[in-house]
């Protein structure tokens, strides 16, 4: 695919990602933005999204983002990065309006919703995708910061199993531009808020473990949430925490989004596929990381996992 082929003579491009935009789908998004404008410097280039975290604030076009969705007139092209259509929440409607659709992506639970699609599930983040869509010659520091901020998030600084050697060499290429990765990495990462902590703190304490302490569960009520004004963005990383737990195969964390609804989010090691999980709930992700909305109880939710993961655990142990 030449991304600059694909949007050869259009005026008006815009660019967004799902909802609730994590570290890859806000890097993908504004590495995209800045290497259109650097090369189409004529035309006009959106990106539309929910306000991203504080954390990204420092990316170069963070506060060019459109995140009150007017209304406004068709795009020549319009870009779905990081995201099926599905997921693009107020943004869906420039998408669909668009002259032309672009969906570049890298979830393999993504079958492809433009008219055009480039969607690579065998690559670790949507950023490292995107690197390897672009010209070399229109790198810089600003361009490279932005990228590696998307790949560190979505392979967990490279230690997930999607990191392959192909990522580090280009993370090894993108630090060559000179930014400070390493604070980076500890400010848009590992940094917590004191809520944060709080909050984290508090659900590890209050974590259940069950299917022989194989999985792991844990919740935060309104209630919960209410006490520490806490936002569904403060409670990023709690997963994984959980995850690391030693002898932890699943991983689940879940807060309730409404009454008698969760957001549902699960990792896992090799021994539970947890895209196939959260697909079956109307959710996606990746092998190791995905997640859905359940309606119900807390413990009709966490019965209704388990079945799942307890059915993968045992073809996985022939037990």
């Amino acid at each position: 695919m030449n991304l600059l082929q694909e949007v050869n003579g259009a005026k008006r491009i815009g660019i967004s990602g799902h909802v609730r935009p994590d570290g890859d789908c806000v890097g993908a998004c504004l590495s995209l933005w800045q290497y259109l404008k650097k090369n189409l410097p004529q035309a006009q280039v959106q990106v539309f999204l929910q306000r991203p975290a504080a954390i990204f604030q420092e990316l170069t076009g963070y506060d060019e983002i459109v995140d009150d969705f007017p209304e406004e007139e068709s795009f020549d092209v319009f870009f779905a990065l990081d995201c099926n259509e599905e997921r693009l929440g107020d943004a869906v409607k420039y998408f669909q309006n668009a002259k032309k659709r672009i969906n570049i992506d890298h979830h393999v639970s993504n079958s492809g919703c433009g008219d055009v699609n480039w969607i690579c599930p065998e690559i670790g983040s949507t950023c490292e995708v995107l690197f390897d869509l672009m010209d070399e010659e229109s790198l810089d520091r600003n361009l490279a910061e932005t990228l590696y901020t998307g790949i560190i998030h979505d392979t967990g600084v490279f230690q997930y199993s999607n990191t392959t050697p192909e990522t580090m060499m280009k993370g090894a290429k993108l630090i060559s531009y000179g930014f400070d990765f390493a604070k980076l990495i500890e400010e848009s990462f590992y940094q917590r808020t004191y809520i944060q902590s709080q909050i984290m703190g508090r659900t590890l304490m209050e974590s259940i473990r069950f299917l022989d302490d194989r999985c792991i569960v844990s919740v935060v009520s309104r209630k919960v949430m209410d006490f520490y004004h806490a936002q569904p963005k403060d409670l990023d990383g709690i997963v994984n925490q959980l995850r690391n737990i030693k002898g932890v195969s699943c991983a689940i964390f879940m807060y309730e989004s409404d009454v008698q609804e969760y957001k549902v989010s699960m990792r896992s090691d090799e021994n539970v596929d947890v895209a196939r999980v959260a697909t079956f709930f109307g959710g996606g992700g990746h092998v190791r990381a995905a997640g859905c909305t359940m309606k119900g109880t807390f413990h009709d939710c966490v019965n209704n996992l388990s079945l799942h993961i307890e059915r993968q655990l045992k073809e996985r142990h022939g037990h």
